[in-house]
């Protein structure tokens, strides 16, 4: 159960005078000891980036060889002050992010280490601009996509949950979050049946998979369509990617206040961890490798999905 916890930071984030710092603070204090804070200058105004590694028993930290895992809390910004007073729905994958490492900090301190090394990123921005979008307005981002993914994607991490508010859209409408299929290095991939399964098991429920294009896995700023920028990091890795879509029943613009639910972003919580847990402990696989070796074979390589293409 992490409702505590997501309360506590959803408290902290709700401030138009939150930093970088303020978060670290936070995440030092439920004993994640590795956070890094890095202020970075856009167009259109700066973000703090958080780096939080919860270092394994028998991780890369530790000189062993477990897995690690990302989850990468993707947004525009926690606010979008002047325009709109509060907490937005984008933020959501900030929130979710920043739980997810103090719960697990929590976790290690009390004798729950996981096997592998957990490394979780996300920004902060309080005041971040809005922009048009059909069918409901986006959150913007005071720094460019790949500005974003150099700092959400690190390279020792081995797979990637990419955690994003996705309630603007009429692809997937229920309540509580859906998964994506794997994407890598350009291929759109089977669903892992391995978080299908996990997300069965915290959900109480049967799985949810949200469609995804091949614009979607394209870079932001090429002129196509996207439903949103939740598979935005998989353009910077060679790792296997899965999106994991906070939703909703009707469409909610990712600007809207007072629209966080704090029981979904608990069952979203609950579900990084135990694939945290189960991922790097070589008990859950993203893909299936020897299939994708043999797709590589059979068709050739896709990664030029993960460039800006023939502009």
């Amino acid at each position: 159960m992490s409702l505590r916890t997501i309360i506590d930071a959803y408290e902290l984030l709700d401030d138009i005078r939150v930093t970088g710092a303020d978060v670290a603070s936070f995440l030092k204090a439920r004993d994640v000891k590795d956070v890094t804070v890095t202020r970075v200058k856009g167009e259109k105004g700066e973000a703090d980036f958080i780096k939080a590694v919860i270092a394994g028993t028998q991780g890369k930290t530790a000189g062993g060889s477990a897995p690690t895992l990302g989850v990468v809390g993707r947004l525009g910004g926690i606010g979008a002050r002047p325009e709109r007073l509060g907490f937005t729905s984008d933020g959501d994958g900030a929130l979710s992010a920043i739980a997810v490492a103090a719960k697990l900090g929590m976790m290690s301190v009390r004798g729950d280490r996981l096997a592998g090394d957990v490394i979780v990123t996300t920004q902060i921005c309080p005041t971040a601009p809005t922009r048009p979008h059909d069918p409901v307005p986006f959150m913007d981002s005071p720094i460019s996509s790949a500005q974003s993914n150099d700092y959400e994607i690190d390279s020792r991490m081995d797979a990637v949950l990419c955690v994003d508010t996705t309630k603007g859209n009429r692809i997937i409408n229920k309540r509580g979050f859906a998964i994506s299929p794997t994407v890598k290095e350009g291929w759109i991939l089977r669903t892992s049946e391995d978080l299908l399964s996990i997300m069965q098991t915290t959900t109480g429920e049967l799985p949810a998979v949200f469609a995804l294009t091949q614009q979607d896995i394209t870079p932001y700023g090429n002129g196509l369509y996207h439903l949103n920028s939740i598979l935005q990091p998989s353009v910077a890795t060679d790792k296997p990617c899965v999106g994991v879509a906070i939703t909703t029943v009707s469409q909610v613009a990712g600007c809207a206040t007072g629209a966080t639910h704090v029981t979904d972003i608990d069952e979203v919580v609950r579900f990084c961890i135990e694939v945290a847990k189960d991922y790097t402990a070589g008990h859950c696989r993203f893909y299936d490798e020897e299939e994708f070796a043999r797709m590589l074979k059979q068709y050739g390589s896709m990664s030029h999905f993960q460039t800006m293409g023939r502009l």
